[in-house]
């Protein structure tokens, strides 16, 4: 089988099979495992119970961005007014979930998991900085080819390679037709530490449509010349036009949106221009009405269901790679019927999930003053923090895992 993508939903993916025997590849376009300092959740007992169940849950768990710091407890943000003044507090569950971790070491907690020793199957073969050019049908399977590697022809293909997905644009259509721009951005990146004391404290300030925020992950601290990290979300209902692969254009996009901006925004900014690990895209959310297509080629995670922000997406791609994988197995070579079983089970789920994302936006970067002010008298009512707080555990929640066997008869697909 080939996976393409080796962020989490592919490894993760790549765990499995190889558990119930199958032989997988994994093609990824970076050069490596991705860095990067942003973080990732988990949430609710379901989403706890598949990394138990994939044996991760106690590294993960030791890998937690603010676990074993003295600031642990220091992870609330303070939304403030332009002269530093407490308006409202968002609470740490918001954002990190029951169980927060740099996607960077989730990465490669489930690549090394997937190659560990004690799994049974061969282990999966990686291709990095290598991506597919082509995916033709065949009696024998799915033809294949590589930029960079031999053509070769797989039982199955999956695509687990997030919102902008290369699998998908070549075996579904073009991007256009799935992602949806929800009328929001989001950027990222670090500060470095001639950034001084901005990054001192958690905080977020607002202006109508815009926010932007600033804080460390602890669990960085030592990392040289780290001092903290810059987060952003603006809203523009047209899509904006920009280089996605060009940073210098991104720059500017960002720039433009927060010019005039109040508080120490123009500090903040000052840091982007040298940045070298700029996150920045449109909030989005995938619609794809058939998760697979010709019987053989199927989504997983963002490729399929992810919403770039709010969408519980990390949670919901390993809820997906269980079930993806214990269906094929439990098929036992019936791919059809799999998928088919797969999608009744998961499309339910993630579906709620993905509201989030429209709802993320709205939420940290309301449109008017007037809407700035509603959203923190909600904060300031530990009642309403409450209701909220159980909503989004409710809908992680909110699906029954089948119990598949922990391991079935060797293949070698």
């Amino acid at each position: 089988m080939l996976i393409s993508g080796a962020s989490v939903a592919g490894p993760a993916l790549a765990y499995w099979l190889r558990r119930y025997g199958y032989r997988v590849t994994v093609v990824e376009v970076a050069p490596a495992l991705r860095g990067g300092g942003f973080a990732v959740d988990f949430r609710g007992a379901v989403q706890l119970a598949v990394l138990e169940r994939m044996g991760v849950l106690e590294v993960i768990e030791s890998h937690a961005t603010c676990a074993g710091t003295a600031d642990a407890g220091d992870a609330a943000m303070r939304f403030i007014d332009a002269e530093g003044g407490q308006l409202a507090v968002l609470p740490p569950e918001f954002a990190g979930g029951e169980l927060e971790i740099l996607r960077s070491d989730l990465s490669r907690l489930l690549h090394a998991h997937s190659l560990a020793p004690a799994h049974g199957g061969p282990a999966p073969e990686y291709l990095f900085r290598d991506s597919l050019t082509s995916l033709t049908p065949t009696a024998e399977g799915v033809h294949a080819t590589f930029e960079r590697s031999a053509p070769r022809t797989f039982a199955l293909v999956i695509g687990a390679d997030g919102l902008h997905s290369t699998m998908r644009r070549l075996a579904f259509g073009p991007e256009s037709d799935y992602l949806s721009h929800l009328g929001y951005y989001v950027a990222g990146w670090d500060l470095p530490r001639s950034a001084g004391d901005l990054a001192a404290h958690p905080v977020g300030y607002n202006e109508p449509g815009r926010v932007v925020t600033v804080g460390r992950t602890p669990r960085r601290a030592a990392e040289p010349g780290y001092a903290g990290e810059v987060f952003c979300v603006f809203a523009s209902d047209a899509e904006l036009s920009y280089d996605r692969r060009n940073p210098h254009s991104q720059k500017q996009a960002i720039a433009h949106a927060y010019q005039s901006g109040g508080w120490r925004t123009s500090e903040l900014l000052a840091t982007l221009w040298d940045a070298d690990n700029l996150y920045f895209d449109s909030i989005s959310r995938v619609d794809v009405p058939c998760w697979s297509t010709d019987g053989r080629i199927v989504l997983l995670g963002d490729a399929a269901y992810g919403a770039t922000l709010g969408g519980m997406g990390t949670g919901s791609a390993v809820i997906g790679a269980y079930v993806l994988a214990g269906e094929l197995a439990e098929a036992d070579g019936d791919a059809a019927t799999a998928f088919a079983r797969y999608e009744r089970i998961l499309r339910p789920y993630v579906t709620p999930c993905q509201q989030g994302g429209r709802g993320a936006g709205e939420f940290l970067a309301p449109l008017t003053q007037q809407a700035i002010e509603d959203r923190n008298t909600t904060l300031n009512d530990p009642a309403a923090v409450a209701a909220m707080l159980q909503r989004g555990y409710d809908i992680s929640a909110a699906i029954t895992l089948e119990d598949y066997p922990s391991h079935f008869p060797a293949r070698s697909r």
